[in-house]
């Protein structure tokens, strides 16, 4: 099969296009026929080494894939042809098949496509997570939500807007459109050098009371800055732009807030009950139609490295797939 292996960890440009066997699913595994593989920021700091626990080169790339359940392993119960969405944080989903567990592979909701269903497993969970059980939003209460086109983001500002809030959003300019139609009712230009103060002086000078800090690096003092004292909330769910340094000192004496930090995967292996009530409020949320299908960006799977490039800069909108 064709698969895009990670050959060192200089980053995504060392991805290289080879083929390999198609591996075999053990008792409890099924093997999926990938129809799309999502491409998440968890695929660049793997490729630099960044990623705590990440694989070690040569490996193939990508966490997240949907498609056609093939052969199964013994003692697993899903159907062949069923249609699913799953995530290996190993890798492996940037190829034309892909084993996961059975408990991983997730069915995609009916009248969905497989390109539809990415991101049901890491973008819409991880923004649930990080505003509801996590971030406690409340009905009335103001958000601030980064890198608000992104897959991730554009999944917050729909959650935050259907429960109630008010949501202040960064985009660089030349995504506000898209961010405005998401129901944004402010949009800061994310290449501001002032955007606490902005955010300020759209909260009347309380702050906000939560903030999804995705992007890292100065992004998250700005952050810390633009939420309210005491009762506010900061849940960091990424550092694409670098590690920053927050000590106990800022916390006592300039930032005194709830600072919360989420890994999805960790949710998922710490606190299964929490994982399980977010796809439960998923799905339910997919059954009543207030979540629809969006249709990604695609990339055919020879051009790996270029998407997961244009993912690094920012230069994308919304879910970006890789197609075997």
């Amino acid at each position: 099969m064709r698969a895009l292996q990670q050959m060192s960890l200089n980053g995504p440009q060392d991805l290289q296009l080879t083929d390999v066997p198609i591996p075999e699913p053990c008792p409890g595994e099924v093997l999926v026929r990938v129809r799309a593989a999502g491409l998440n920021y968890v695929d660049i700091s793997q490729s630099r080494g960044t990623f705590a626990g990440g694989p070690n080169p040569p490996y193939i790339a990508g966490i997240e894939a949907a498609g056609e359940v093939v052969p199964v392993g013994d003692g697993v119960q899903l159907a062949v042809g069923t249609h699913v969405i799953g995530v290996s944080i190993g890798g492996g989903a940037f190829a034309e098949y892909l084993v996961l567990p059975t408990a991983a592979a997730v069915p995609v909701p009916a009248g969905w496509n497989d390109e539809q269903a990415l991101g049901l497993v890491v973008s819409w969970p991880t923004a649930l997570a990080a505003l509801r059980p996590l971030g406690r939003l409340t009905a009335g209460e103001t958000v601030l939500i980064h890198a608000a086109a992104g897959g991730t983001g554009q999944a917050a500002v729909k959650l935050a807007k259907h429960y109630g809030a008010t949501v202040i959003a960064t985009a660089s300019p030349e995504k506000h459109d898209v961010v405005r139609a998401l129901g944004a009712d402010h949009i800061l230009n994310s290449r501001s050098t002032d955007l606490a103060a902005e955010v300020l002086r759209l909260t009347h000078g309380a702050g906000v009371d939560l903030a999804l800090e995705s992007i890292g690096g100065p992004t998250l003092e700005m952050s810390l800055t633009a939420t309210k004292r005491v009762t506010g909330r900061v849940v960091v769910t990424g550092l694409p732009a670098g590690e920053a340094t927050i000590t106990n000192w800022d916390l006592v004496y300039k930032h005194q807030l709830h600072l919360i930090g989420l890994n999805i995967g960790t949710l998922i292996q710490h606190t299964p009950q929490i994982f399980g009530e977010v796809m439960a409020e998923l799905f339910h949320l997919i059954a009543t139609g207030v979540l629809t299908p969006a249709q990604p960006t695609t990339y055919d799977l020879a051009d790996g490295s270029k998407a997961l490039a244009e993912l690094d800069s920012r230069a994308t909108v919304g879910k970006v797939a890789l197609l075997p």
